[in-house]
């Protein structure tokens, strides 16, 4: 997975293609991401507690991981990921990297 809650995207196709936001939710089954501000839908909902009188509610809906890229967060421009296995404190861990930059984040 390249992407994880609360990283920065940038979305590169469909509709919304050139918007950036902040992961909200990844289901890594699915592969899909919910982005904030991008993709909205309008939920037709009954009354409940929340809302008394029901009503058509817009949302953030799942778009494809495969439609977004991450931003490094020095460059501040969309870049893939790598990832490097790292040594600390005697216990190997792995860590993502920009591919532009090559920082790890």
């Amino acid at each position: 997975m390249h992407v994880r809650k609360n990283d920065m995207v940038l979305v590169i196709a469909g509709n919304d293609a050139g918007k950036r936001g902040r992961v909200l939710k990844v289901f890594p089954k699915k592969g899909t991401v919910i982005v904030e501000g991008v993709r909205f839908i309008k939920r037709h909902t009954k009354p409940n507690q929340k809302l008394p009188n029901g009503g058509i509610i817009e949302r953030e809906a799942p778009i494809s991981i495969s439609n977004v890229m991450v931003i490094d967060p020095q460059t501040n421009q969309p870049t893939r990921v790598g990832h490097r296995r790292i040594e600390e404190n005697g216990k190997k861990r792995s860590v993502r990297v920009s591919k532009k930059s090559g920082s790890s984040f």
